[in-house]
């Protein structure tokens, strides 16, 4: 009897094990499924992916195998020079090996990688062998704009993302594919952004210009009627962009020498949330009294500038960030126009410190219009 009662329970246990198994493997494929779609909301930008570089390997977005697709290539198929994974059969990896020339690319490849090798040339037709190809990485090489050739990105008519970051280009690429989605052509030389140099992307959703030497742009970014996040910081820039597009989001101007913002600016685009403007030489006569008085907003970033008032700002702003100015009194309507019980600012976190205002100077009815602060550093 007592042989039975061991024989059942040691089933008893194999048969939790196994339930045990088959739910912790569950678990771990929802894990992974949640880190596809992590982001970071802080670092580097809200909403961004962590690594802005596409890998097919274990990327939910990379290439992979679908019905239809061709077998696994054959070494000849692939240039002796670089690997392409018979498990990824669209994608070729060049990188990181001291290539100076663009290797031949195959028709199939739809993603191609070339950064971080001494690249310094694409060759007109270097790609017209592939014009199926979706995402393009030359980050990281020695690339001038002289030797970029005139229509080499022209005919890739799916081409969605364009890497040509950290290199040593002095103008902006073109013609460029109206598919293009997403183009990173910060850390250059690019001076400036012709009115016609971004003619025609009307799908282009993200572009980096941060961490040149670009001094004007003009009206260029009107047309781009899909633009979500616009990256000028860093640069040389006197004015804002004339004009920016209806569905921006994030736009950072951090680190120019930006002087005045014009009124109802950000009218425009009502769909705006993030705002940047820190390290630049803003003073209170640059700005009209409803520049920051957007509804959207719900960060702007002005510190390290020249001012010497708080600018008034819209009752949903939630972070504001004023440290390292002049400024030298604490102004309540700067939050709320009307103070009561029923009207009252969103303001979740206020940066004053480094300012030439003393906790002391805060007014009397700052607790009821900043009720919802978590933080206010004077």
């Amino acid at each position: 009897m007592q042989w039975v009662s061991l024989l059942l329970l040691a089933g008893l246990c194999l048969l939790s094990g196994a339930q045990y198994d088959e739910d912790s493997h569950w678990w771990f494929q929802y894990l992974r499924s949640q880190q596809s779609t992590y982001y970071d909301p802080y670092e580097p930008y809200p909403y961004e992916p962590s690594d802005p570089y596409p890998y097919p390997y274990g990327v939910e977005e990379g290439p992979a195998y679908a019905y239809g697709s061709p077998s696994p290539p054959e070494p000849r198929d692939c240039p002796q020079e670089c690997d392409c994974p018979p498990n990824f059969p669209t994608a070729m990896y060049c990188d990181n090996r001291n290539l100076k020339y663009l290797p031949f690319v195959p028709s199939r490849m739809k993603y191609v990688y070339f950064q971080n090798n001494q690249i310094s040339s694409i060759q007109e037709g270097v790609f017209d062998n592939a014009t199926g190809l979706l995402w393009i990485a030359l980050h990281g090489n020695q690339i001038t704009s002289d030797k970029v050739g005139r229509r080499v990105f022209s005919k890739l008519k799916h081409l969605e993302r364009l890497y040509l970051d950290h290199n040593n280009l002095t103008r902006m690429p073109g013609p460029l594919p109206r598919s293009l989605r997403e183009l990173h052509l910060d850390h250059n030389q690019i001076s400036r952004v012709p009115n016609n140099a971004l003619e025609g992307l009307e799908n282009l959703t993200a572009l980096y210009l941060q961490h040149n030497e670009i001094q004007e742009v003009g009206s260029s970014m009107r047309g781009l009627q899909s633009l979500i996040l616009l990256d000028l910081s860093y640069n040389h820039l006197r004015r804002v962009p004339d004009g920016l597009p209806s569905a921006l989001e994030q736009l950072y101007l951090e680190h120019n020498n930006v002087f005045t913002v014009p009124d109802s600016y950000f009218r425009g685009s009502p769909k705006l949330l993030y705002v940047r403007l820190s390290h630049n030489s803003l003073t209170n006569n640059g700005l009209a009294t409803n520049t920051f008085n957007s509804s959207s907003l719900l960060e702007l970033d002005l510190s390290y500038n020249q001012l010497q008032k708080i600018p008034p700002v819209n009752t949903n702003l939630e972070n504001l960030y004023l440290q390292g100015n002049r400024i030298n009194e604490f102004s309540i309507s700067s939050f709320c126009t009307v103070v009561d019980v029923m009207n009252f600012s969103k303001l979740q976190v206020l940066r004053l410190d480094g300012n030439e205002i003393k906790r002391s100077a805060m007014p009397v009815d700052a607790p009821l219009c900043l009720r919802l602060a978590s933080l206010i550093e004077i």
